[in-house]
């Protein structure tokens, strides 16, 4: 055995089975816009069927569930989401609503009669921000995979036979 050769049981981590940062955000907004999409014509379909307040309450309830879905299995691969991983991303859901909320109430206090087009650039960059803290939020805190201990914990230098050899301690 030589200094060059591995350890047996010792695995190659050069490889990861996490999303990079950019797949998992092309991803994300895929997802996230054709489920805003699907929510959207969901709110015409039903328009009139039931109280707008109650259709878009239901209709975002199940928008938001299924993207949540999708994001956790898709845009972070960390398999199927849970419930406490439904209420985080549900949360942070209502703190984008509630940022966008905001800034468009910040606007018109600024300007009494804002154009069409400042109330649009607003709220898209309002929710262009959101979109982004809820995107490092729901992959750094909610779809998050916990660290890998290492195989290896420590090395030490041995003779073997009269050559060195490097063998591992688990």
């Amino acid at each position: 055995m030589n200094n060059r050769s591995r350890v047996a049981g010792q695995q190659d981590t050069t490889r990861s089975t996490t999303p990079g940062t950019v797949a998992s955000f092309v991803r994300f907004v895929v997802f996230g816009g054709g489920t805003g999409l699907a929510s959207s014509a969901a709110l015409v379909a039903l328009n009139g069927t039931l109280p707008l307040v109650v259709t878009n309450a239901v209709v975002t309830a199940a928008g938001t569930l299924l993207a949540t879905e999708l994001h956790s299995r898709f845009s972070f691969r960390a398999g199927r989401a849970n419930l406490k991983a439904h209420a985080q991303a549900g949360g942070s859901a209502l703190v984008a609503y509630l940022f966008t909320t905001a800034a468009m109430l910040g606007l018109h206090a600024v300007q009494a009669a804002p154009s069409i087009m400042v109330e649009q650039a607003t709220y898209l960059t309002a929710s262009g921000v959101a979109g982004l803290a809820r995107f490092a939020f729901l992959r750094l805190a909610v779809f998050a995979r916990p660290k890998a201990a290492s195989t290896v914990t420590a090395t030490t230098r041995t003779r073997v036979l009269g050559r060195d050899a490097l063998v591992a301690a688990a």
